[in-house]
């Protein structure tokens, strides 16, 4: 009796090294494609009216003026986008190994001190903390 073998999948996920960009962005990103696209089809019909002297060259460079600035407000939207999307739902960051430790060494630094005025605060004449308290 023959065994039959599954049919491998047509599609395998491999891991990728960086994150998916998040939807809106993503949106934004097609958006600007797709808008300088249609700025340079605009500008090459333009530039090549121009070159033929054809009556439609002066309509299609006011095409491609208001397409670039279409393009630029579009590329625009993809970083202001990027940029609320981080301020609103938080990057992922983590800090480097020296800042890491820096951070540790003032930490222990504090604690120490602090170790160190409760020591200080303990062994002092009750009279003498209230003196410095209640000082004119």
């Amino acid at each position: 009796m023959d065994t039959v073998d599954a049919p491998q999948p047509l599609w395998t996920e491999e891991p990728v090294g960086t994150p998916r960009m998040p939807d809106p962005v993503r949106n934004a990103a097609v958006r600007a494609v797709i808008s300088v696209s249609v700025t340079l089809v605009a500008t090459m019909v333009a530039v090549l009216g121009a070159l033929a002297r054809a009556w439609m060259a002066a309509p299609s460079v006011l095409l491609a003026i208001a397409c670039t600035i279409a393009a630029t407000w579009a590329v625009l939207d993809v970083w202001v986008t990027r940029q609320v999307w981080n301020q609103r739902h938080g990057v992922l960051s983590s800090p480097s190994s020296a800042a890491r430790r820096l951070r540790r060494e003032r930490r222990r630094a504090r604690r120490t001190e602090r170790a160190r005025a409760r020591r200080a605060g303990r062994t002092a004449r009750p009279e003498a903390r209230r003196d410095l308290l209640f000082r004119a």
